[in-house]
């Protein structure tokens, strides 16, 4: 347990969270979680954060403490090891003003190992053969003082992180796939890191396709105030409007409160502290929207791919998967494979993936080679006849 193996600190002060940031400045290597609430609010609410390294552990009370000097780790030349680290980054990104620059993610790293996207506690007892405990995984990480069950459980989030790192990036060389993990690491956890556009709020509504004409300017607009609201009282969207609303707004736009009050999903606490006068305003700004000014979403891809060659592209690409032992979402995803088919900009256009999977796709859908069946099902690819005769090839 990290309770035994490692010491555990409670930071609540600014003089021991400068100590721990000037310790850590030298250090190559640090595990990093978080525990937060995304309950009742839009912005997700920090509760704790644990550090270790060597063969320590720091807990950061972030409702005691200002957390600006850990700007200074995050932005140094250490890296990161965290575990499904997109979510944590934003957070320490909002509440510190920068995340950390280097990461190891290790479910990310363990997609090259054959896992698919595995627990902490799983690929811990997996690697490294400790059971970690999750009894206190559903706590109230916002009460103080925090109980020394839940300490325990936090640090235990921490304490086993680089010794995973140092055993997966072992196996990750000896496949000569760790460069693979540490490109695949630094462009998924960059390209997670998007702030909420509001124009594009709308997109997100269920049922919005069905939309035409000024009503998807109506519903343009009113997302957007939406999306706005909702984060300027921090509270999660669907108390500000719900999807529903603003679904019956656009196809009905109402020109009076009285109006607003009949839509259904409209009810008296979203129109309450002049709610109902933005949202009026809303609705005329989306009637009167110019076509330019309309943010349309993206067709989908399944609408100009051949679904037939998708079914066997991703045929081939499970294949690769299986053969490799690799994860297959890590690898492609039904979205990377119709965007490829459609002929759409692609993540297996580039790096690893294409060498891996985009090329032998790309070379099946110009015509080059031709899919045929091995004995046992497995597909290989064969020379065209009309092109330069050669033997037959795996797919992988």
């Amino acid at each position: 347990m990290a309770s035994t193996q490692h010491s555990l600190e409670l930071i609540t002060d600014a003089v021991r969270l400068n100590a721990l940031c000037a310790e850590l400045g030298d250090a190559p290597l640090y595990a990093i979680d978080t525990e937060f609430h995304t309950e009742g609010t839009y912005w997700p609410k920090l509760a704790l954060i644990q550090i270790g390294w060597d063969d320590k552990v720091a807990l950061i009370d972030p409702l005691a403490v200002d957390l600006t000097p850990l700007g200074q780790v995050f932005a140094g030349p250490g890296i990161a090891v965290a575990h499904a680290a997109s979510q944590d980054l934003d957070i320490l990104l909002t509440a510190c003003g920068v995340a950390p620059a280097h990461v190891f993610d290790t479910q990310i790293a363990a997609g090259f190992l054959g896992m698919s996207t595995p627990s902490l506690g799983r690929l811990v007892e997996r690697v490294l053969g400790i059971v970690l405990a999750k009894s206190d995984q559903l706590s109230d990480w916002l009460r103080r003082p925090i109980p020394p069950s839940q300490l325990t459980y936090a640090a235990e989030d921490v304490a086993h992180l680089l010794a995973l790192r140092t055993a997966m990036v072992a196996d990750l060389e000896r496949r000569g796939r760790l460069a693979w993990a540490v490109e695949e690491c630094a462009t998924t956890l960059t390209a997670q890191r998007r702030d909420v556009v509001p124009a594009r709020a709308w997109w997100k509504v269920s049922d919005i396709r069905k939309l035409s004409g000024r009503a998807r300017g109506v519903a343009q607009e009113v997302a957007a105030w939406r999306e706005q609201r909702a984060a300027e009282v921090d509270r999660p969207r669907r108390s500000v409007l719900s999807d529903l609303a603003v679904l019956t707004i656009a196809q009905r736009p109402p020109a009076s409160r009285q109006d607003l009050e009949k839509l259904r999903g409209v009810d008296g606490r979203h129109l309450a502290q002049g709610a109902a006068t933005e949202i009026l305003a809303a609705v005329e700004r989306g009637r009167n929207l110019e076509p330019g000014d309309l943010f349309l979403p993206p067709e989908p891809s399944d609408a100009r791919a051949s679904q037939v060659a998708v079914a066997v592209c991703a045929g081939l690409v499970r294949q690769i998967a299986e053969e490799q032992d690799f994860d297959q979402g890590l690898l492609a995803t039904r979205l990377d494979i119709t965007q490829l088919v459609a002929g759409e900009p692609s993540r297996l256009d580039e790096g690893w993936r294409s060498d891996i999977a985009g090329g032998p796709i790309r070379r099946l859908l110009t015509g080059e080679v031709a899919a045929a069946f091995e004995s046992k099902g497995r597909l290989v690819l064969e020379e065209r006849s009309h092109l330069t005769a050669g033997p037959s090839s795996p797919v992988a």
